[in-house]
């Protein structure tokens, strides 16, 4: 019974530990075919990485290959209260589900017309928003993707997007 329990464990802690690929310059990154990345979480088992001013390149060389970063992954700044602005770039598509969940210092973010979708709560409770600019080339916003930012009192919407997720924007009480 000992032993079950110890492998039961093991399992549990190794499913829990977020893993990443590799870092460049304070970024880190998850290979998702041979020639892109996804934009990941770092962690270094208590407290997040990203914080302050980050500027995401549109490519990054590791171990002697070049990669274009295409998306900005699920949970990759999730919590991150000390990030105060991100850049991303124009090879980026889509930024995942609860991207920039509770970035509660995130005042600036630049979204390039590359971007097609914004995932379900990818800014949720970023209360220090205050405007936000949305690109021609989005189509989407999943559920929730601005719930809770409290501090926004402008949003510009395109008529490119066709779908808009339940409470995209509900608490937004800026």
């Amino acid at each position: 019974m000992k032993r079950i329990f110890t492998i039961f464990l093991t399992l549990f802690v190794a499913s829990s530990v977020w893993a990443y690929d590799f870092e460049v310059d304070g970024i880190y990154y998850d290979i998702i075919n041979e020639n892109e990345v996804v934009v990941t979480k770092g962690d270094n088992g208590t407290v997040y990485w990203y914080s302050g001013n980050v500027v995401i390149p549109s490519s990054v060389t590791y171990s002697g290959k070049n990669y274009s970063v295409t998306s900005i992954g699920e949970d990759a700044f999730y919590d991150c209260s000390g990030l105060t602005s991100v850049t991303i770039p124009n090879s980026v598509t889509s930024i995942g589900d609860y991207a920039f969940y509770r970035c509660s210092g995130l005042t600036s973010v630049t979204i390039p017309n590359s971007v097609t979708s914004i995932g379900a709560q990818a800014f949720r409770g970023c209360s220090g928003l205050t405007s936000v600019t949305i690109p021609n080339s989005v189509t989407s916003i999943e559920a929730q993707a601005f719930r809770g930012c409290s501090g926004l009192t402008s949003v510009t919407i395109p008529n490119s997007v066709t779908s808009s997720g339940e409470d995209a924007f509900s608490y937004c009480s800026g």
